[in-house]
């Protein structure tokens, strides 16, 4: 049996949940064993239709007086607690701050390997994962054993694709039994970001810039061409190290990870923290004067020139067409 760890919000699955559900169902019907999801917390009981369209064949809904917030020793001892109950073959977690700090706390209590990021997982004795390390800029192919296998789904890096034969999992409630050790890291408040229009992580198109764009007032080309296209603005770190652009702007390693259809990448470098950040994009279309800078080398389509030149004649264009 393969059990899944499936974060939710107000009772929908995460995208990355829904990843990592695909992940793992590979998994189960590799071993011919049942595919069991886990939601913790309020209104994950509504979860039953969403995972049983990936192949769920059972929910645990995971409840607690003390689950009404995130705790990452109290969701390891809730995920360990379910293990302990079916005893699976391995546990799959989203490649998330979360999935990989509650299966990084049941590892410990398991004295278990755990393997990380993982794109793609061959079950057996020891299984052979392929998994993303250094952000995804190295690819390392490894054997990862143990009773119990834990690993965690790469973001993005896996389809979410839905079982073809679509389940109705049962439900079963469980309450885990927790101490005050697991409670004494928990999140207290939470503060939704000050941003408007669509978030960068979820827009369909992004606009980025870096240190050439040359000033802060300098990003109202960029932010008029998001506009005419319906996306987002984003920034490199070194525009957001300069105080031109919020963090919450910041595509990379250290910032958000943007999947769109199209990034257009305007007066960014392309070092290897950016590029881990946009590396999930359809397409990159790069403007840059330096045809020997590093995202020239790694787009799909490069204009090489003046930004200040391109964008204005870019959005008089698209202004024209629209």
């Amino acid at each position: 049996m393969t059990l899944v760890l499936v974060e939710h919000e107000a009772g929908s699955p995460t995208d990355t949940s829904l990843q990592a559900l695909t992940l793992a169902r590979g998994v189960a019907d590799e071993e011919g064993e049942e595919l069991v999801a886990v939601a913790i917390g309020d209104k994950g009981d509504g979860l039953a239709d969403a995972v049983g369209e990936f192949g769920a064949d059972v929910l645990y809904h995971v409840t607690h007086d003390e689950l009404d917030a995130y705790a990452p020793a109290a969701w390891a001892a809730s995920l360990a607690g379910v293990a302990d109950e079916r005893d699976p073959a391995a546990v799959v977690a989203p490649g998330t701050d979360r999935g990989q700090e509650t299966l990084a706390h049941v590892a410990a209590r398991r004295d278990l390997p755990l393997a990380a990021n993982c794109t793609a997982v061959e079950a057996g004795d020891a299984y052979e994962v392929t998994r993303e390390r250094w952000g995804g800029s190295l690819i390392e192919h490894a054997r990862l054993s143990g009773d119990t296998k834990l690993l965690t789904a790469a973001p993005h890096s896996v389809a979410a694709d839905p079982a073809a034969d679509a389940g109705d999992p049962a439900v079963e409630p469980f309450e885990p039994t927790l101490d005050d050790a697991d409670l004494r890291v928990r999140l207290v408040e939470r503060e939704e970001a000050d941003v408007e229009g669509i978030p960068l992580g979820q827009a369909r198109v992004v606009v980025g810039g870096g240190r050439g764009v040359g000033g802060p007032e300098d990003y109202d080309t960029l932010e008029e061409l998001a506009d005419l296209l319906g996306g987002a603005v984003g920034a490199s770190r070194a525009a957001v190290n300069e105080g031109w652009r919020p963090h919450d702007d910041q595509i990379g390693l250290t910032g958000t990870k943007i999947t769109p259809d199209i990034y257009i990448a305007c007066g960014i470098s392309g070092a290897v923290q950016h590029m881990v950040g946009c590396k999930g994009s359809d397409t990159i279309l790069a403007i840059n004067t330096d045809s020997e800078a590093a995202i020239i080398q790694k787009c799909d389509y490069a204009v090489v020139g003046d930004l200040h030149e391109v964008l204005p004649a870019l959005n008089e264009a698209i202004r024209a067409e629209q």
